[in-house]
């Protein structure tokens, strides 16, 4: 394997007129996986170990949404338009199918491209995210921390990691992890989390009906949904709610760990990973 995180050049392919940042590297064989970001984060918000770890075995594309970060265009302020974009890349880059990773904001994305376009998905990764009318409890802090212009390690710190000393040192390691890279995307700006904050929003709203999380049962696909015990961003037990409502779910919760549970164990996180997509 040539390129590695911290190498793969940043790509662009033109879909309705606007330019989406991408990068591609890995082992070409079989079906790749894609990546999408949370709540403003970039294709730099991504851990390296992790990455590179999946990239062993398989071709790893990482990706910024309409507007975001390096990407050109007014960034969309709807879950379901981010999936149908996110849909029409895959299929400009000349993929079939791919398995779709999706961590917070890009669980919601990911979720709708399986429900929207089924045929593109192989395989579902549901990481630190909730559903469509979830249990909106959060700790009252998140939105003074996570609205901050330009987030920095304490913020981080809060927002994904457990509360322990080793999970503080977790996120201190992951933090240089993510800093790697020269060539760091730039941050989204200020547009692009005005309009992923109306887009979460408008996802807060629940279907009506008896059961409103019943439109999860119309998700096929294998999906691993995965959290730690603690998500002070998006309430765990959202967690326990796609997998009894997605037929073929299963879950995995981390101890002392919270949004970003990957990037806290992701030596952990990668062999579970493995496992789902190789099984």
């Amino acid at each position: 394997m040539s390129d590695t995180h911290v190498t793969a050049s940043t790509q662009y392919i033109e879909v309705d007129g606007d330019r989406f940042a991408y990068r591609r590297w890995g082992k070409p064989s079989g079906v790749p996986i894609f990546l999408v970001q949370h709540f403003r984060g970039g294709m730099d918000n991504w851990d390296p170990l992790l990455t590179d770890g999946l990239a062993e075995g398989r071709e790893v594309i990482l990706f910024n949404g309409r507007g975001v970060a390096s990407s050109s265009g007014t960034p969309r302020n709807r879950v379901e338009d981010m999936a149908d974009d996110i849909a029409a890349v895959i299929r400009a880059l000349g993929l079939e199918q791919v398995d779709l990773l999706g961590f917070s904001l890009g669980g919601f994305q990911a979720q709708e491209v399986a429900l929207r376009h089924p045929e593109l998905v192989r395989k579902l990764l549901l990481l630190g995210t909730g559903l469509r009318g979830g249990d909106p409890t959060m700790d009252p802090k998140v939105p003074e921390v996570a609205l901050n212009p330009v987030p920095g390690l304490e913020d981080f710190l809060f927002l994904f990691f457990g509360r322990s000393e080793a999970a503080v040192e977790a996120g201190r390691t992951f933090w240089e992890r993510r800093h790697q890279r020269a060539d760091q995307d730039p941050p989204s700006s200020p547009a692009v989390g005005q309009a992923q904050f109306e887009a979460s929003m408008a996802y807060a709203e629940p279907l009506p009906g008896e059961n409103p999380y019943a439109y999860l049962n119309a998700i096929t696909q294998p999906t691993l949904v995965l959290n730690g015990e603690n998500d002070v961003m998006i309430a765990s037990i959202n967690s326990w709610h796609l997998a009894q409502n997605i037929p073929n779910a299963q879950l995995l919760i981390y101890p002392d760990a919270g949004h970003g549970a990957q990037f806290q164990y992701p030596e952990r996180f990668l062999k579970h990973a493995l496992q789902f997509l190789d099984e």
